[in-house]
């Protein structure tokens, strides 16, 4: 069973460093249906793995000068809360309803599942119409809103922090993509860092299957860099998108 684990982290790990999709998108249908974990144990346990996976990425960008600070400062004080509220609402879902909550749980993922998809292959005409703008105080604002909104939804479903952050980032900045990378992924850490406290808390990880997971998906990110370069990225992302959208249907079907 250790030896699944690892494999599903090599698994994930290679079709992120092939596609650059988000962990939680690729990981959390494959824990649910594959590994036959509860819903609420996979979100506490993708929590911490993208919390550990995102830690060296988002300091080399800190080091490359690829991070704005203050955009990293606003989200973060939307998404704190907003995680927060998200995993004390999954508690009191948890204390309603018992196991019930996993179905919610499964639910939520699979409109996630949906919407992030459609974003994703959307994104590359969106970014196009944009126009440059330079930050403002309206904007930081707003930006305190998106954190909220992606603090609540990682604290429920764990996805988010890098896709939806990055989609609705868009609408306040044009920075170089860079930039937007390092700026998100630096959010992120501190985002599924303290989720994943939270999680903890409420006994949601099982640190072996996060461990399994983190041993196969070193070695699987550094072959998916490697092929990145060598398969045709653009569709096989694309191929993802429509099984992650199929999945979405499936899990709100069930």
């Amino acid at each position: 069973m250790f030896e699944m684990k690892i494999l599903v982290g090599f698994l994930v790990g290679t079709l992120i460093g092939m596609t650059g999709l988000g962990g939680g998108v690729l990981l959390l249908p494959i824990l649910i249906y594959g590994l036959h974990v509860p819903a609420m144990l996979a979100v506490g346990c993708d929590a911490l793995f993208n919390f550990v996976t995102k830690i060296g990425t988002s300091w080399v960008h800190l080091t490359k000068g690829t991070v704005r600070r203050k955009v990293v400062i606003a989200l973060a004080c939307g998404s704190i809360p907003g995680s927060y509220a998200g995993v004390q609402f999954l508690k009191h879902l948890r204390t309603l309803y018992g196991t019930g909550v996993n179905t919610f749980i499964a639910h939520a993922i699979g409109i996630l599942l949906i919407c992030i998809p459609m974003l994703l292959l959307l994104q590359g005409r969106f970014e196009k119409e944009l126009e440059v703008r330079q930050p403002t105080s309206k904007s930081f604002f707003g930006m305190i809103i998106i954190g909220l909104l992606a603090g609540f939804l990682v604290g429920m479903t764990s996805v988010g922090s890098g896709s939806i952050v990055m989609m609705l980032l868009l609408l306040f900045y044009s920075y170089p993509a860079r930039v937007m990378v390092g700026t998100d992924i630096v959010h992120a850490v501190i985002l599924t860092g303290f989720t994943s406290l939270l999680h903890l808390q409420l006994h949601n990880i099982d640190f072996t299957l996060v461990g399994g997971l983190l041993i196969g998906s070193i070695p699987g990110g550094l072959l998916g860099a490697y092929l990145s370069t060598r398969v045709p990225v653009l569709w096989l992302r694309r191929i993802l998108c429509g099984v992650l959208l199929i999945t979405g249907l499936r899990m709100l079907w069930a």
